[in-house]
């Protein structure tokens, strides 16, 4: 059997289209690299400064979180129209084990509050 497979023609105008969505993707991936290389940058100061870790954690925490969201939207390409319906399942489940957590978190510091 023979595989068959019909060739796209793009017109300039769509080609012209298309390369300037890609080097726009490009320079936004490049961006939000070097943002998360400075935020990165900016947690191993803050360890290496000498502050104290109920400052240091919180900031840490916060970085890697934006972080994630950055890698999600830039590199797995979560800003894409058609990622909504995994996109909600993501950030449902996401939403649920943090509300686990703190759940979790607040029973063990009440139980040893008393």
């Amino acid at each position: 059997m023979a595989h068959h497979e019909e060739a796209v023609v793009r017109t300039p105008v769509e080609y012209a289209y298309e390369r300037k969505k890609r080097s726009d993707q490009m320079k936004m991936q490049v961006v939000t690299f070097a943002l998360m290389i400075f935020l990165t940058l900016i947690a191993f100061i803050a360890v290496n400064a000498g502050f104290s870790p109920y400052y240091v954690a919180p900031i840490i925490l916060v970085f890697a979180g934006i972080q994630v969201v950055l890698q999600l939207y830039y590199f797995m390409h979560m800003n894409e129209p058609n990622m909504g319906f995994i996109s909600f399942f993501m950030w449902s489940g996401i939403f649920i084990a943090f509300i686990t957590v703190l759940c979790f978190v607040t029973i063990i510091w009440w139980h040893t509050a008393w």
